[in-house]
């Protein structure tokens, strides 16, 4: 088989697992925008159960729940252009597919580049999925009940300081959130990257304790980057966090070669 006809197997490969992706972000997409939830008590508990409803689904739901929860009493959100609402749906339900599809992601991943892993990076490839989709969520749970409100909140304020009524574009919001869920649920991935690269060899338990400096400064600029604003305050809501999960990252990968040590 010549050089050409590799690449355009591997690229065939490659276009054949993407569409895989793209099929199951989009099921699960088109899910959220056709049906809404719908309670239910059961035994004085409140279950939800699926109703089609395509004009109040379930994206819609969470847009009207971010609404509630996380713009201040005082701005006011607005649609500016027909179609607003409904992208911003749309970005939502895409964000969930990702989520939800992460399990069938990395499955795919790996089985791109398992010809070119040893056995043991497979082997840790698919160990860490669970731990990938319980970190992403933390990373979004953290960001939407502890960072998103706090920003809000204080950026807010220098329009309310000045007497000014806020109203925030439906599209500017959604964008603004759900950049911080993606934000935090990536940047929790970090003790998962720290403990893939030690486990398959590729660094080890002290290539990372002697580059704590150097990984605190990335770190901070990373958070100064991110934010919006140039206060110094809101970049320690990413920095902190991250740098906390390194340390964590730090001590798995350490106690982890101890024990391999020890067998």
């Amino acid at each position: 088989m010549s050089e050409f006809d590799k690449l355009y197997v591997h690229l065939n490969e490659l276009r054949t697992r993407v569409l895989r992706i793209l099929i199951v972000v989009g099921i699960i997409a088109i899910f959220l925008m056709t049906f809404h939830l719908e309670p239910v008590m059961y035994s004085d508990i409140t279950l939800y159960y699926p109703s089609p409803e395509p004009l109040d689904n379930i994206a819609a739901q969470l847009t009207d729940y971010f609404r509630i929860n996380l713009v201040p009493d005082d701005v006011q959100l607005i649609q500016t252009a027909p179609g607003q609402a409904f992208f911003a749906q749309v970005y939502i339900a895409a964000l969930i597919g990702l989520v939800a599809g992460t399990p069938i992601i990395v499955r795919e991943i790996i089985g791109f580049l398992k010809p070119a892993l040893k056995e043991n990076e497979i082997n840790v490839s698919r160990s860490i999925t669970i731990p990938i989709m319980g970190l992403f969520i933390s990373g979004c749970l953290f960001a939407y009940f502890v960072v998103v409100p706090f920003m809000l909140e204080f950026l807010y304020k220098y329009g309310a300081s000045a007497g000014l009524v806020t109203f925030l574009n439906i599209m500017d919001f959604v964008t603004f959130v759900l950049q911080f869920l993606l934000a935090f649920g990536l940047s929790f991935q970090l003790p998962v990257i720290m403990y893939a690269f030690s486990q398959s060899g590729m660094t080890d338990a002290k290539f990372w304790r002697k580059n704590i400096r150097y990984a605190i400064i990335i770190i901070i600029i990373f958070g100064a980057v991110i934010t919006p604003d140039g206060s110094g305050v809101t970049m320690w809501f990413i920095a902190g966090p991250m740098i906390g999960l390194y340390l964590a990252g730090m001590i798995l990968v350490e106690r982890k070669e101890k024990q391999t040590l020890k067998t």
